[in-house]
């Protein structure tokens, strides 16, 4: 089935970010879109007020006679959708066109300019900077992104027909191995996902396979310590704050903001100020702004436009600030993503109590990087740790949240149930929470701030 055959779109596991994404495109295209989904969520929700029906129960009952014919109806499906489940087994065994996300993505993309950002860490937010800087040129583009973008309050943008495609490329699964890039960014390649790929030294081949797809007349942007871990075939171009062929000079902090000058060979951009903060954030924009460089931007637009940057829902997201105590909110997940950002926490809060709120993620990731989260929970003042948060996974035997516990050298640490966090923040002197996590911590988020909000008598008005 081609797109052009398309004439209704079913997805299983509708309420993912990039499953979202695609599916407000074919949307936005005039496909009908339906889909499922395990819960209920306030993307999901939002999905429904933009016209896609959805519900959230595995029922084929449930789906709509549109989607049940199979010559017209594609199925795209997500990996993390388990193999005994009824809807996916229905469209599988009767004959449906049935797709991952990635493939479909692959298909979109084919037939356009692309450049993909993959990476351990780092991919959603260059993602989305890529997308800001050039959605405002005059080339414009389309963007599928791996998170919110706090300015459109979306994850899609969607350009002219002969504008360039921005795409987060995914690692998980392999996904990213069905696109075919024009311009390729790595920002990272810390280990992760090794219960896909089983070791690290599996994963960075992988990597360099995917960066290898990039033709010889595109080009290739690594971050410098990326670069020295795989061989990327053709010349590279690296970026770094410090070390790199883009790099940050000047960089200090002003009023809550990084500011900094970027150099590339004989390009030089004075004064960029970065609202969104973290000296990984400013990594982030090297890439970013290097990207917008080539593809024929002016250092004086993207000045201009990088100020303007809001950032992406849960990434150093400031959730509530007040005179007396400040949350923020990141969906760190990984140990360098962790470290990484509460250096960059304490570069702002100075002296300033730091609590972390975190809830790690997979048993497996728990277990495989145990000792690095301790060592980057460690950075803060004081820890809170959730219980693990499964996703798609069952229980492994001796792992749990005390296995990251037992390994910090912080002694002002503990685990606290979910539903009695709210009630036991009392016990603490909070001044500058931080949430950290990737599964459903996100729902907390709201009530901490509401707790705080009536805990330092803050009204609404003077909630920033």
């Amino acid at each position: 089935m081609e797109l052009k055959d398309v004439n209704s779109v079913y997805f299983v596991g509708i309420g993912g970010i990039g499953m979202s994404a695609l599916a407000r495109w074919f949307h936005a295209k005039g496909i009908p879109v339906a889909g499922y989904d395990k819960t209920e969520t306030e993307l999901t929700k939002v999905l429904g007020e933009e016209g896609m029906e959805i519900h959230y129960e595995d029922r084929l009952d449930l789906i709509g006679d549109v989607f049940l014919e199979k010559d017209s109806t594609l199925v795209i499906y997500t990996p993390a959708i388990p193999s005994n489940h009824v809807e996916l087994s229905y469209f599988q065994e009767n004959g449906f066109e049935v797709k991952k996300r990635s493939e479909v993505l692959g298909m979109i993309t084919a037939n356009h300019f692309t450049i993909a950002v993959a990476g351990t860490h780092g991919k959603t937010t260059t993602t989305s900077m890529i997308a800001h800087l050039l959605s405002h040129s005059r080339k414009g583009c389309s963007a599928f992104v791996g998170g919110i973008m706090t300015a459109t309050g979306t994850n899609l943008i969607i350009g002219d027909e002969n504008a360039p495609v921005v795409v987060e490329a995914d690692e998980y699964d392999r996904s990213f191995m069905r696109l075919n890039p024009n311009y390729t960014v790595v920002t990272s390649l810390d280990p992760d996902h090794l219960d896909i790929y089983g070791d690290e030294t599996a994963m960075l081949d992988t990597y360099e396979a995917f960066v290898k797809k990039t033709p010889p007349e595109g080009k290739v942007l690594m971050h410098s310590d990326a670069g020295f871990k795989i061989n990327p075939g053709n010349k590279y171009v690296s970026y770094a704050i410090r070390h790199g062929d883009a790099v940050a000079d000047a960089l200090r902090i002003v009023n809550g903001a990084f500011v900094f000058t970027y150099r590339y060979g004989m390009e030089k951009i004075s004064d960029i100020h970065l609202e969104f903060p973290g000296y990984h954030n400013v990594e982030n924009a090297l890439a970013a702004i290097t990207v917008a460089i080539d593809m024929g931007m002016e250092g004086r637009e993207v000045r201009k436009l990088m100020r303007s940057y809001k950032g992406v829902k849960r990434r150093f997201e400031y959730v509530f600030r007040s005179p007396s105590a400040t949350l923020i909110d990141d969906y760190a997940h990984h140990p360098e993503e962790i470290n990484a950002l509460l250096k960059s926490v304490r570069s702002l809060a100075g002296k300033r109590k730091i609590t972390a709120i975190f809830q790690p993620h997979l048993y497996s990731r728990t277990n495989d990087f145990k000792s690095g989260f301790a060592e980057a929970l460690d950075k803060a003042d004081e820890v809170i740790l959730l219980d693990i948060y499964p996703a798609r996974e069952q229980p492994i035997s001796g792992v749990s949240s005390k296995s990251i516990l037992d390994l910090m050298e912080n002694q002002k640490k503990a685990i606290i149930p979910k539903e009695r966090l709210i009630a036991e923040l009392d016990n603490y002197d909070l001044d500058v929470v931080v949430t950290i996590g990737a599964g459903d911590i996100d729902r907390e988020v709201p009530k901490i701030a509401d707790y705080m909000k009536n805990r330092f008598n803050v009204i609404p008005e003077e909630d920033e």
